[in-house]
């Protein structure tokens, strides 16, 4: 008896558990209208791919390429866009600021044009952003000192311009900086100092001014910095005595600024630092002795300076190679 009972209600069992299945398995509608106006918007190459409405996958088809989805109660979000080196041509495209769940972003190496939207400060979860080697360009808009949760953040290779906002140093998660070629100019913001997450600050290859001290003031900033690229700016003043201060350093790349002055001897006293790049400026006088004994130092260059006769750099001079972005995250 009890067997024919379950026998006939096994197949509402089943219809419940699909019907269940399916409500999970919705794509809000939000989503889905962005994704499809950025289909509407993108060249072939991304769109032939992207098959169906939803972005998601529905029944037998996949989710569109490079679209994560996760499950949110009832229905999915998605949390992650990557659409990289396939030549999109065009302005960012806004709609991609409706995906309030995103927590990664990668359209690098494309060709967007124009400045990147105020409206990106609606990301509020985001924690990846990469747009370099695009052709974005304008100033940075402050609202991304919006994004609190932010630690990974791609900007090199563009023709972005203006001052770099004081409003990066409202990012307390930031780990990792790239703003190297691009036209930024005026000061470094000494407010990024702030930043007790940064390790690694790129802002080379740009028209930047002021002195090393103004962005650094006493030194007791930048806790966790390791990587700090200037180079190729037009930074000015002394190398001061503070620079010691951060004491986490393993790279300072200061090559090809108008830099003056002697090398402040306390250099010696940041303990790992590897590789040591004063090349190309007006610094005179001589290198402290103890970089030469420095345990860890491996590269110092000094070429291209007024330093006295028979000043010698350090190491084999072998070409610096970046880590990929890819790598760090």
């Amino acid at each position: 008896m009890a067997a024919a009972s379950f026998a006939r209600a096994l197949p509402l069992l089943v219809l419940f558990l699909l019907l269940a299945g399916a409500a999970r398995g919705k794509t809000v509608k939000r989503d889905v209208k962005a994704l499809n106006e950025i289909k509407s918007s993108l060249g072939w190459r991304v769109v032939y791919s992207w098959v169906g409405d939803d972005p998601c996958g529905h029944g037998d088809l996949p989710p569109w390429s490079g679209v994560t989805c996760s499950q949110q109660g009832d229905y999915r979000v998605v949390t992650e866009l990557e659409v990289y080196a396939v030549s999109i041509v065009g302005p960012f495209p806004t709609a991609v600021t409706n995906l309030l769940d995103l927590r990664r972003l990668d359209l690098h190496n494309n060709k967007l044009t124009g400045p990147i939207p105020p409206q990106i400060g609606r990301l509020k979860h985001l924690r990846i952003l990469n747009l370099r080697w695009n052709k974005l360009q304008d100033v940075l808009p402050p609202e991304i000192g919006e994004l609190k949760k932010l630690t990974h953040l791609y900007l090199s290779f563009n023709n972005f311009k203006g001052e770099i906002p004081v409003e990066l140093a409202n990012l307390p998660e930031l780990r990792y900086l790239y703003l190297h070629e691009n036209r930024f100019t005026g000061r470094i913001p000494s407010e990024l100092g702030t930043l007790k997450n940064l390790r690694h600050l790129d802002v080379g290859n740009n028209h930047l001014t002021g002195t090393l001290r103004d962005f650094i003031g006493n030194g007791n900033g930048f806790p966790s910095l390791r990587n700090l690229y200037l180079n190729n700016n037009e930074l000015t003043g002394v190398l001061p005595d503070q620079i010691a201060n951060l004491t986490n350093l393993e790279i300072l790349h200061l090559s090809n600024n108008k830099m003056i002055g002697s090398i402040s001897p306390k250099l010696v006293n940041i303990p790992r630092l590897i590789y040591l790049y004063l090349d190309n400026n007006n610094f005179i006088g001589r290198i402290p002795e103890g970089l030469y004994k420095h345990p860890y130092l491996k590269e110092l260059y000094i070429e291209g300076n007024h330093f006295r006769p028979g000043t010698r750099p350090k190491g084999t001079h072998k070409v610096l190679e970046l880590p990929d972005a890819d790598s760090l995250v």
